[in-house]
C-alpha cells in the first residue's frame, strides 16, 4: 500500500499553509505561536522551497541557490524564529568582482562602496551621498514610474562601469533589470548596504532543521509529499477547505506560499474572482529563472582562501541583462563553501549560478537538453580554472540544474527563481478582498524575493491572517 502522508491529520484546522518556502514557514510559525491550529503542506520531500539543499554520494551537501542576505535577517530570525537561528548568521567578507571593466574586492556595504566609487571610479563624494540617500529613502508609497535605468542616469550618466558595480549583484540576487521600477532596486540595495552580505553558518539543511524543530514545538502539523489539488471556495467567496492528496480538509483560512498566478488561476479557479482581477492576475509577468552547476572536490582537496566567498565573474564588456540571461554564458556568480561553512565537516564545494530564460531550456529536445547541460558544466569548469587551478583533477562530483529542474522541484511557473515582476505584489496584497480567508505570501514584486524579503513578507501576511481570524470587537 502507498504511504498515507496525511495519516492522523485532523479534518479541520484554523489555517492551512500551502508551501514551505521561507514565507510559508515563517507564517506557519507565527500563527502557531498565536495559538491557531496550523497545517503546513509541502509537495516535496524536504521543506524550504528554494531555500533547500540536496545530498550526493561521498557526503556532499549542496545548498540550492545563492544564499546571501542582508543584516536585517538577524533581527527577523531572532524575533520570529529563535535566538539560536539568529546566532548562526555570519557575514561574508570576501566578495569579488572580476570583469573587463574592473577587478575589486569589497565587504559590500555603504562605507566600502563609497571608498571604491571615489578611489577607483572617480565619483564625487556628494554624488555618491545623493545616490545612496535617494535609494535608501524609497518606499512603497513613492511614485513608481521611475525606472532603475533612470535612477542611474540621474547620478551616473554614461558610467556603465558604475552601473555594473551597483547593479550586477542585485540582478543575481533577485533577477531585477534596468527597466524595473527603481523602488525594486533601491529597497533591496539599501538593505545590503547597511552592513553587507550574510549567510547561515552550518548550511541550509541545518537552518531548515532548526526551523522544523521550532515549528513542531509550536504545534504546527507538518506534512511532506502532500500536493494540494484545489482550494475550495463557497458560493459566497469564502475559503472552506483544501483538497490535498485526494482528501478534503476544512479550514478557516488558507495562506498560499505557491506562485501567485498558480494560486489564483489553478488552485482556486477563475470563477471565484472578479473578471477584472483575473485579467490583472494574468497580466502579472514572471521573473526569470536560473541555472546552477554544483561542484564538490575530492576529500583532501581544497582551494585558496583568497578566492573569496562570492565571486561575480564576467567576460562581457559592459552590464547587459540580455547577455546575463543568454545560454551562451558570459557571466557567472561563484559561491565558495569552505569547511568552516559547515563546522565539523571537511568539504570544499563550489556552486556556479547564472540567470536564465525558461524557454531557452524548455524548448530543447531531450538529447539537446542533456547536451546543453553538459556544455554548461564544461564551460563552467573552464571558467573556474582561473580561480581554482586544476579543478578538473580535484573534482569529485559535478551536476547542473536548469529552469526545468526548478520547475520540477518547486512547481514554480516557468521555473521562476525570482517570483514575479512588481505588479505581482498588488495582486498578492489584494487577494483577500476577492476571497475571504485566502492569503498569499511569496516572491512577488522582486522586493519580496530573497531570504529576508520572504521572511518579512511571511510576517506581514501572517498578521493579516490573524486580523481576519480574530476581528476586533467594536467599541460600545
Amino acid at each position: 500500500m502507498p504511504r498515507d502522508f496525511l495519516k492522523n491529520a485532523k479534518d479541520e484546522y484554523d489555517v492551512i499553509v500551502i508551501g514551505s518556502g521561507l514565507a510559508g514557514l515563517t507564517s506557519a510559525n507565527i500563527l502557531a505561536r498565536q495559538g491557531y491550529s496550523v497545517l503546513l503542506l509541502e509537495h516535496h520531500y524536504q521543506l524550504g522551497g528554494m531555500a533547500t539543499w540536496f545530498k550526493r554520494s561521498g557526503g556532499h551537501i549542496f545548498d540550492i541557490s545563492l544564499h546571501g542576505f542582508p543584516h536585517g535577517m538577524i533581527k527577523s530570525c531572532r524575533k520570529y524564529w529563535t535566538q539560536e537561528i539568529a546566532d548562526s548568521i555570519v557575514q561574508l567578507k570576501g566578495i569579488r568582482f572580476e570583469n573587463p571593466q574592473f577587478s575589486l574586492r569589497t565587504t559590500f556595504d555603504r562605507k566600502d562602496f563609497t571608498r571604491i566609487l571615489i578611489e577607483q571610479f572617480g565619483i564625487q563624494p556628494e554624488v555618491i551621498e545623493g545616490f545612496f540617500n535617494k535609494a535608501r529613502g524609497m518606499n512603497f508609497y513613492d511614485d513608481q514610474s521611475l525606472t532603475t535605468r533612470e535612477l542611474f542616469n540621474e547620478f551616473f550618466p554614461g558610467r556603465d562601469d558604475v552601473v555594473r558595480l551597483l547593479m550586477e549583484a542585485i540582478t543575481y540576487a533577485n533577477g531585477s533589470t534596468l527597466e524595473d521600477p527603481a523602488i525594486t532596486y533601491g529597497i533591496v540595495f539599501s538593505n545590503f548596504m547597511q552592513k553587507g552580505v550574510y549567510t547561515f553558518e552550518g548550511g541550509t539543511d541545518a537552518l531548515v532543521l532548526k526551523m522544523k524543530e521550532e515549528l513542531i514545538r509550536n504545534g504546527v502539523d507538518i506534512r511532506i509529499r502532500t500536493l494540494v489539488e484545489q482550494i475550495e471556495v463557497s458560493p459566497g467567496r469564502q475559503v472552506q477547505a483544501v483538497v490535498v492528496n485526494g482528501r478534503r480538509i476544512r479550514c478557516r483560512a488558507v495562506l498560499s506560499n505557491a506562485n501567485i498566478k498558480s494560486t489564483i488561476l489553478k488552485l482556486t479557479g477563475e470563477q471565484h474572482f472578479d473578471p477584472a482581477f483575473v485579467e490583472e492576475t494574468k497580466a502579472v509577468r514572471l521573473n526569470n529563472s536560473s541555472c546552477q552547476v554544483y561542484m564538490a572536490l575530492k576529500p583532501g582537496e581544497g582551494f585558496d582562501d583568497g578566492v573569496g566567498d562570492l565571486l561575480f565573474h564576467s567576460e562581457h564588456n559592459g552590464f547587459d541583462i540580455d547577455a546575463m540571461l543568454s545560454m551562451n554564458v558570459s557571466s557567472r556568480t561563484f559561491s565558495f563553501y569552505y569547511p568552516g561553512t559547515r563546522p565539523g565537516s571537511n568539504r570544499w564545494l563550489i556552486v556556479s549560478s547564472t540567470n536564465a530564460n525558461y524557454r531557452d531550456w524548455a524548448d530543447l529536445s531531450e538529447d539537446d537538453y542533456q547536451a546543453a547541460k553538459k556544455h554548461l558544466e564544461e564551460t563552467t569548469l573552464d571558467c573556474l580554472e582561473q580561480y581554482v587551478p586544476d579543478v578538473r583533477a580535484k573534482l569529485d562530483h559535478i551536476e547542473a540544474a536548469t529552469p526545468k529542474t526548478f520547475e520540477h522541484y518547486t512547481r514554480h511557473l516557468a521555473g521562476s527563481s525570482f517570483g514575479t515582476k512588481f505588479e505581482g505584489l498588488q495582486v498578492s496584497r489584494t487577494l483577500p478582498q476577492q476571497v475571504q480567508g485566502l492569503f498569499h505570501a511569496g516572491s512577488v514584486g522582486i522586493i519580496m524575493s530573497g531570504w529576508l524579503g520572504a521572511v518579512n513578507y511571511g510576517v506581514i501576511v501572517s498578521n493579516d491572517v490573524d486580523k481576519f481570524l480574530t476581528p476586533s470587537t467594536p467599541a460600545m
